[in-house]
């Protein structure tokens, strides 16, 4: 998984996630401050909460546009000065009037715009890392490895947005709506430290900063695409984004409809083993078992298994000691808590997506890429079916908000479960539609069909809201019954068009 890697994928892998931690940190509470701050209903939060996230996976476009011209370091550089700024005025407590949600709108821009410079541009160049003939084999699994370190720094985002949070209440005396602030600010925290990744390591890619306006072929000689086959690769890539753009609109719920769902159906407490999976610490301690156990079968060297199996027996004493001393304790639950199980199994399950798909390509039977989006898209719509069959029986949003005593909740394993199955669903499409747009985009055109992935993921974030306006007089089974159709049908369609995608693989 790890070896023969360039180190520059590592330097941007990890640049990566100190911004991607400051995000998810703000997105953690981003729409219950809406609601809680400004006084808005499900469906104003949705639509705000799904402009902005359209706004920061659209501008992508642009920045992959403009650094197909003038170089994608450059850009990366700006993006993040231009976020800092935005996380910034986020950090600056000014009440909930009009003024104040102007301002924060303002915040919004910058954190959008300097996304956009950033995020695609530096994963252009992570797909720039493996244009050598020696490397080209390795994409899919760089990816990979790239977007699980997007989720180690997300992982964490839940936690602190919530430790941080309580602690200004609790220990600074601000209210709960000043405290939203602080969560904001960590954001700042983490660019200062994605930047100093950035040049304390920039000599490991410095040579791929630039813009790529040509292709190499096998033997090293620069080449030319055609007209045509630049057309062709342009109408595949343009297939596949109209296709995840459902995936995106049922993914981004995890900060919405599910976090409405946690905070609104869901039991606030919880104990044994479930109220241990609240802990991240006990998470961390699972993915090194995970990681630990592939090293132990993997590792060449005896060293290297003793270390392994070290590792193993301490994570799991660790939880058994967290066990005996905290199973009989009630753990309070949060709704934004919720959103650390997702990136938790993505990090645990990207080795074991690894290891089967390598074993399918040494048989031969590797999915394609476009047939692995394809299958993501009907691992979706099982997730939501998850969610579908845990709502049955429960009242409406509106009728919950009513009921006082007589308000029904429901399990926390109903959502833990959604985001397992949802967690596949992602690792099939997100990391390998990124490594085909990668190696698919015509080499003039890199920047601007990464951007166009981030187009796509814009209008299935901008679809986000409907989930918000579903949400209220509608029955739970409705608003996921929503999602369900709309993730089969966008993989009946993929599968129609396998043909024509696979002809450029």
């Amino acid at each position: 998984m790890f070896e023969g890697q360039p180190k520059g994928l590592y330097a941007l892998a990890l640049a990566n996630t100190g911004e991607r931690f400051g995000y998810y940190t703000m997105i953690a509470v981003f729409s219950l401050f809406l609601r809680a701050n400004f006084g808005l209903s499900a469906g104003t939060a949705g639509l705000i909460y799904s402009v902005f996230m359209g706004a920061v996976y659209f501008f992508p476009f642009l920045g992959g546009m403009v650094a197909d011209k003038y170089g994608y370091g450059k850009m990366v550089t700006l993006g993040i000065f231009i976020m800092f700024i935005g996380y910034l005025l986020l950090a600056i407590p000014l009440g909930g009037d009009t003024f104040a949600l102007i301002f924060m709108c303002g915040a919004l821009l910058c954190v959008s715009i300097g996304t956009g410079l950033f995020k695609g541009n530096l994963q252009v160049m992570v797909g720039n890392l493996y244009d050598a003939p020696e490397l080209q084999g390795k994409r899919d699994e760089a990816f990979s490895i790239f977007y699980m370190a997007i989720n180690i720094g997300s992982l964490f985002a839940p936690t602190a947005a919530v430790r941080i949070m309580d602690w200004a209440q609790n220990s600074l005396g601000y209210s709960g709506n000043d405290a939203y602030h602080f969560a904001f600010s960590v954001a700042c925290l983490s660019l200062v430290v994605s930047i100093l990744i950035y040049y304390a390591f920039r000599s490991t890619f410095r040579h791929v900063e630039g813009t790529s306006a040509d292709k190499v072929n096998e033997t090293g000689e620069v080449v030319e695409l055609s007209r045509q086959e630049t057309r062709e690769r342009i109408i595949a890539l343009v297939l596949v984004f109209a296709v995840v753009i459902f995936f995106w609109m049922a993914f981004q719920q995890n900060g919405l409809t599910l976090t409405f769902f946690a905070d609104e159906f869901t039991a606030k407490s919880a104990t044994g083993w479930q109220g241990m999976s609240f802990n991240v610490l006990n998470l961390v301690a699972i993915i090194l078992i995970v990681y630990a156990a592939f090293a132990l079968f993997q590792s060449k060297t005896t060293k290297a298994r003793a270390i392994a199996g070290v590792v193993i027996l301490a994570s799991l004493g660790f939880l058994g000691y967290m066990y005996v001393t905290t199973s009989n304790q009630v753990v309070s639950v949060s709704a934004p808590i919720f959103q650390h199980f997702n990136p938790s199994y993505v990090v645990m399950l990207t080795p074991v997506s690894l290891a089967i798909f390598g074993y399918l390509a040494r048989k031969g039977k590797e999915p394609s890429a476009p047939r692995k989006i394809a299958y993501g898209m009907v691992v979706a719509a099982a997730a939501y079916a998850i969610m579908l069959f845990g709502s049955l029986g429960l009242p409406t949003p509106d009728e919950q908000r009513v009921a006082g005593d007589a308000a029904a909740f429901v399990s926390p394993n109903w959502l833990m479960s959604t985001y397992l199955v949802l967690t596949f669903g992602e690792l099939l499409l997100s990391p390998m539609g990124i490594s085909f747009v990668s190696k698919v985009a015509p080499p003039k055109y890199k920047g601007a069909m990464m951007g166009g992935w981030f187009v796509a993921t814009a209008i299935g974030n901008l679809l986000v809201s409907v989930g918000g306006f579903l949400w209220g007089g509608f029955p739970l089974w409705v608003v996921w019954g929503v999602f369900i159709v709309l993730c089969l049908l966008s993989a009946f369609f993929m599968m129609t068009m396998m043909k024509k995608l696979e002809k450029v693989c």
